[in-house]
């Protein structure tokens, strides 16, 4: 791949999560300043690769799940080259914002199960997607309507595939236990509920309960992943720092 097409491989995820439609090449012609024919050639290359495809009702293109692990890769090597400390951690848009709210609202709680379920809940508002954590032995779950809110849950199976994996999700965690700081989960790649359409994002953090508890934020595959993933990772930074 080259590195233009993995520009523009990453143009078309970043802007089909802003606008929930599929890219075309005109829209991408304005942001690499040049002509829509040489953007389709580098298209019809990406989608032979497998990255990209063209829903049938739309000359735009959406990512494959492919195409979205290999942008979530390229993300997880800027974090893993980070220290263990939040404020060196990237942030992007109005994220700064958005981890002070988080720290704001996990400092005012004197309980290590109330701070974690204030994180899981700023999480949920903060990200829109469906927001949980262990505490304990017990899941904590918030924001099944954002979840369902989401266009791409307009279909009864991709509903009943989201209630599976979260029906799996406690015993899940407890035998795979995920080992690295920050996981994600994309789409066909999750453990249980394969057809769900949806991203698993989690970050391990060390609790009262646990030096393996959990935290994260189930969402639709076509999301933020750059800003949901350092907010995830913050929020389990920021756990550690305020609850031992």
């Amino acid at each position: 791949m080259t590195d233009r097409q993995r520009e523009i491989l990453y143009a078309i995820i970043e802007e089909y999560a802003e606008l929930a439609t599929p890219v075309g090449s005109v829209t991408l012609a304005k942001l690499f300043d040049c002509s829509s024919a040489t953007i389709r050639a580098e298209m019809v290359k990406l989608e032979a690769m497998g990255y990209i495809t063209q829903p049938h009702t739309s000359a735009g293109r959406v990512p494959t799940d492919a195409g979205y692990r290999l942008y979530v890769n390229s993300l997880q090597e800027r974090i893993d080259h980070q220290n263990d400390n939040p404020k060196s951690l990237p942030l992007y848009a109005t994220e700064e914002r958005h981890t002070r709210a988080l720290a704001t609202r996990i400092q005012a709680q004197s309980q290590a199960d109330y701070a974690i379920r204030a994180a899981v809940d700023s999480l949920v508002t903060l990200t829109g997607n469906l927001g949980l954590a262990t505490i304990g032995d017990q899941v904590y779950i918030s924001g099944f309507g954002n979840l369902f809110a989401q266009p791409e849950f307009s279909q009864a199976d991709h509903i009943q595939a989201v209630g599976k994996l979260l029906d799996n999700i406690k015993p899940w965690l407890r035998e795979v236990q995920p080992n690295e700081a920050i996981n994600v989960y994309i789409g066909t790649e999750n453990p249980v509920g394969k057809a769900s359409n949806v991203s698993l994002i989690i970050s391990r953090f060390r609790s009262p309960y646990s030096d393996r508890s959990y935290i994260g934020v189930l969402g639709p595959t076509r999301q933020s992943y750059k800003r949901v993933m350092s907010l995830v990772r913050h929020a389990g930074l920021m756990l550690e720092d305020i609850i031992l």
